[in-house]
């Protein structure tokens, strides 16, 4: 697909400033619940795996990665992939943050959408979502369960997209 063929999904939605602001708080809330997963992870974690032919949870974070710079190529008006090697868990977890950051300023900016909000929700966003998700799960299944909270009442704000999250939260076991 060429970038040009990309406009043809941008909506009228793509310039809705309320569309943008709930995309960014869905970023904010991507990243807070990532960094949940990713925060106190043990050691071994990276190279966990509950099955042969699993994806081990530094490949997850290494596709979240992936999908996050597919994202903010689709919001540039492009549609490019790129696989990146999975490496350490460090530089994955860098990553991560980093390519929140990044799409975010630019859903924060003036510059058009090339895809509309939606698309890029229902595309790399929700994806990404559902593989922080995962992490969650193998966190637990690894012995090192990630706190349950209600998230209805965490102070996720637009723009907070980096690896400190509130200190205030309502958490339970």
């Amino acid at each position: 697909m060429s970038s040009t063929d990309s406009l043809d999904f941008a909506s009228a939605a793509a310039t809705d400033p309320a569309a943008r602001a709930l995309l960014r708080h869905t970023v904010a809330t991507l990243a807070y619940r990532g960094g949940k997963a990713l925060e106190g992870a043990p050691a071994d974690f990276a190279g966990f795996t509950v099955a042969e032919g699993s994806r081990t949870p530094v490949q997850i974070l290494a596709h979240v990665g992936d999908l996050l710079e597919w994202a903010l190529w689709m919001a540039r008006g492009e549609h490019r992939w790129r696989d990146d090697e999975p490496g350490s868990w460090e530089r994955q977890v860098a990553r991560f943050f980093d390519g929140l950051a990044a799409f975010d300023a630019y859903l924060a900016s003036d510059a058009p959408l090339g895809w509309s909000p939606e698309r890029l929700f229902q595309g790399p966003v929700a994806d990404a979502l559902t593989h922080v998700g995962q992490l969650c799960m193998l966190r637990r299944l690894a012995g090192a369960p990630v706190r349950g909270e209600n998230y209805a009442k965490a102070d996720i704000t637009a723009g907070r997209v980096g690896p400190a999250r509130a200190a205030s939260r309502v958490e339970f076991d």
